[in-house]
């Protein structure tokens, strides 16, 4: 059983990160290199904080984890130095631990019960250990190929490569189908690749993922974009299931700002794909925050993705805006009781590293110079509030004007659904009212033989529901082809967080 005292020993500690003028100088992730030695003594004793609770919200799927790992018993493995069995525990509800162990918000902390009460030292460093384990795994080669021997003679393909279709093509190929991804970047990986900045996950950690799915079987086919270079007539014939993990990349704009067209005004992704992509090494990003101020409207994770590659890029300055007011430093109960997601502030590494952020404001116009392009902004105090229908209104509270200076702004204000696409087109499926792509109990959309999974159904969300939904989809898809499927299903397609 697991050290029923270990959290009264021991206080949460998280990963030491590097200095911030030595982040600021490279892309490389921001958390310090620490000896094997150093990082398992380190981690055996946050695990041992876990106190193997008999009710584990943790790996609730609607309080914690969708994926449900095994939280308590692989934080016990770890606890004990027992590193490989960890790794198997972990990888068999997770594909890609090193995915969510860097880039998961960690509702499973959220929902841990050390989280309850500030007495009790806060939350399981559970993102921390899941990382290790996978870490320590990857470096001691027990993570590697599970190539079937049984094959069932059906081809699948899925179109779009971010976490959710990976997820489904590599249980597909390890049930013995014959998987195709295609992916219209020249580069697999989706928003794991062009949209998550380096500093945060160095893309070497991706490939390396990629490799395994190579050597199971999972072939991958680049620069296609399905409905174009491959018809769907084409797509139809040649496989016998489609899975559509195209994602939700079509970013929310706001054209109702007076200024919107000036030249430096763009939306968040037109800012990091290109920085991604001169990471990857194909040239010069052509759009940068060298030498400019920048202002980003929105608070949340691509507007602190943003922050962090222009500080890197070498930005005069950088200001997040936020329409909200603050949020309070702690859990408030009576918002959001434990163990639901807590209304928080949430301070990214890149917040620690330069610039400021303001809160409660809003941009009232952009502001340009004579050859079109912005200069400024200005700001006005403002409050969220809804009308009588219930629609979202930001509403100002006072007369006067700040005006900023800007020579880049972006706006990460969310996405809108899924993109416009020949594909659906051809495959005779409509948008729901939330732009996403439906579907039935069992994932399959109103096109037969068709699924869906990730961002594309759900909308914008976290990386570790995209891997659940992949699961998920796999198990739909090799029941369709055989009958009855073996694989895992973590979670149904009406499944929701928990939240008040």
């Amino acid at each position: 059983m697991a050290d029923p005292r270990g959290f009264l020993k021991h206080t949460r500690a998280d990963a030491p990160k590097r200095p911030t003028d030595e982040r600021l100088g490279d892309w490389q992730e921001v958390y310090a290199a620490l000896s094997t030695e150093d990082m398992t003594a380190q981690v055996s004793e946050q695990a041992s904080r876990c106190m193997d609770c008999g009710i584990p919200f943790c790996h609730s799927g609607s309080a914690g984890c969708p994926l449900g790992n095994l939280i308590p018993e692989w934080n016990d493995m770890v606890r004990r130095g027992q590193w490989q069995a960890a790794g198997d525990r972990l990888h068999a509800t997770n594909n890609f631990p090193e995915f969510t162990g860097k880039l998961c918000p960690a509702p499973c902390e959220a929902a841990c019960v050390l989280a309850i009460s500030p007495e009790a030292g806060g939350a399981v460093t559970i993102k921390r250990v899941e990382e290790t384990i996978a870490e320590v795994n990857w470096a001691n080669d027990h993570v590697t190929a599970q190539v079937t021997e049984a094959h069932t003679g059906k081809r699948v393909a899925v179109v779009g490569s971010g976490p959710g279709g990976l997820a489904a093509a590599q249980q597909l190929t390890r049930a013995g189908h014959e998987v195709t991804v295609y992916e219209r970047d020249d580069r697999i990986g989706g928003l794991l690749r062009y949209g998550i900045p380096e500093f945060k996950m160095e893309k070497s950690v991706l490939d390396r993922r990629l490799a395994q799915m190579r050597d199971e079987g999972t072939k991958f086919i680049t620069g296609c974009e399905v409905g174009v270079d491959l018809t769907v007539e084409d797509l139809r014939a040649g496989y016998d299931a489609v899975v559509l993990a195209v994602g939700a990349l079509r970013g929310r704009d706001d054209t109702t700002i007076p200024g919107r067209e000036l030249k430096g005004v763009h939306l968040a992704m037109e800012h990091l794909v290109p920085a991604n992509k001169e990471c990857e090494g194909d040239g010069p990003a052509s759009i940068s925050a060298r030498g400019k101020h920048v202002i980003i409207l929105g608070g949340g994770d691509t507007g602190a993705d943003c922050y962090g590659t222009a500080t890197r890029q070498g930005a005069l300055s950088v200001t997040q805006l936020d329409n909200y007011p603050q949020p309070p430093t702690a859990r408030d109960d009576d918002r959001s009781p434990w163990p639901t997601w807590p209304y928080i502030l949430r301070t990214y590494p890149a917040h620690e590293e330069a610039g400021e952020r303001k809160f409660a404001v809003a941009i009232e116009s952009f502001v340009g110079d004579d050859e079109g392009n912005v200069r400024a902004v200005r700001l006005r105090e403002v409050k969220v509030q809804r009308d009588e229908n219930g629609r979202r209104q930001v509403v100002p509270v006072s007369d006067e004007v700040q005006e900023l200076p800007c020579d880049l702004a972006l706006l990460a204000i969310g996405f809108e659904g899924v993109e416009r696409m020949p594909l659906l087109d051809g495959l005779g499926i409509d948008l729901t009212k939330r732009g996403t792509i439906g579907c039935g109990s069992n994932w399959e959309t109103t096109t037969p033989g068709v699924f869906v999974c990730g961002d594309a159904h759900r909308g914008a969300s976290l990386v570790v529901w995209a891997i659940a939904e992949g699961r998920s989809v796999a198990n739909a898809v090799d029941a369709h082809l055989t009958g009855s499927s073996q694989l895992p299903s973590p979670v149904h397609p009406t499944a929701l967080p928990l939240a008040v």
